[in-house]
Order: structure tokens, then sequence, then C-alpha cells
């Protein structure tokens, strides 16, 4: 079992940054491949960036890349989302995701554990 805990949303203006964070407790966090989605109120849950298990490896959407850069510390359980110059579509709940399998993985349903979310609103 894993507890995903994320934090740090806000309310902000365009143009401006917020960093994310997400604490896991519980299996080893260093085996979890992490991801970081997104939901829009009656939009689908989409992928926003993903890292693996050893940090080495990331991937990002299109909508956000050269914008947010994901991080891990294995050491403390932590896997940030750094977002830059954000736009009101990135407006949404922003939720952190594990998965035990090797590499990473845009695909929402090959996630085993999540977090509740934590509510992004960037104002134009």
């Amino acid at each position: 079992q894993v507890q995903l805990v994320e934090s740090g949303g806000g309310l902000v203006q365009a143009g401006g940054s917020l960093r994310l964070s997400c604490a896991a407790s519980g299996r080893t966090f260093s085996s979890a491949a992490m991801g970081w989605f997104r939901q829009a109120p009656g939009k689908e849950r989409d992928f926003v960036a993903a890292i693996s298990s050893s940090g080495g490896g990331t991937d990002y959407a299109d909508s956000v890349k050269g914008r947010f850069t994901i991080s891990r510390d294995n050491a403390k359980s932590t896997v940030d989302l750094q977002m830059n110059s954000l736009k009101p579509e990135d407006t949404a709940l922003y939720y952190c995701a594990a998965g035990f399998w090797a590499g990473i993985s845009h695909r929402h349903r090959l996630y085993n554990y999540w977090g509740q979310g934590t509510q992004v609103t960037v104002s134009s």
C-alpha cells in the first residue's frame, strides 16, 4: 500500500509559477515510477509529466513542455512539479500517481496509487 499526499496548489495569475509536491509513504518509493496528471471540470484526466523510479527518465505532455519540470528525491520520498509560465488552461485538479513497474508512462490506467489532488487555478 502507498499513500500519496499532494500540496502546493493555489491561485496564481497567468505567467506566474507554482511548485507542487507529492509526499509518499508505505511501499518503497524508490521502486515506483511517478506521474502527475490533471483533470479540469467536465474533462478527462490528462497526463502532465512522469519520471522513472531512478529519476533518469522523464516525459511531458506537449502542452507543458518547456514550462513544467518534474523531479524526485528518493531519500525524502517526494516528487515535485515545478510549473512556470502558467496559463489559464492549466487550471485543474492535479494528481500525483505511483506505479510499480519499469520505465515511465503517460497512461493513467497503469498507475496503481493516487493522491487526493491539489487544486491549481490560474487567473487571466
